[in-house]
């Protein structure tokens, strides 16, 4: 029997500034212009997700968006 995941709506959100020393806390990552998508996450493992289109919503916890970034008008989500 297949499990499904119940969507549900982001408490709150930020635009992002891409740094690789800025410490945010996101659950989520709106990417606005395609791009590559280059985050840390809270274990310390740097994660790149290439060619990410626009609109799409890559759900992986982040404590940095690094600055190798290429995708563009990010908003970071927290549930």
């Amino acid at each position: 029997m297949p499990v499904y995941a119940q969507a549900s709506a982001a408490n709150d959100g930020a635009a992002i500034t891409k740094s690789d020393s800025t410490v945010v806390a996101f659950d989520a990552v709106y990417v606005g212009g395609t791009g590559d998508l280059v985050i840390k996450t809270p274990l310390g493992t740097t994660l790149t997700f290439s060619a990410v289109p626009a609109g799409a919503i890559i759900p992986c916890r982040c404590n940095r968006v690094m600055a190798a970034t290429t995708a563009t008008l990010l908003v970071g989500l927290s549930y």
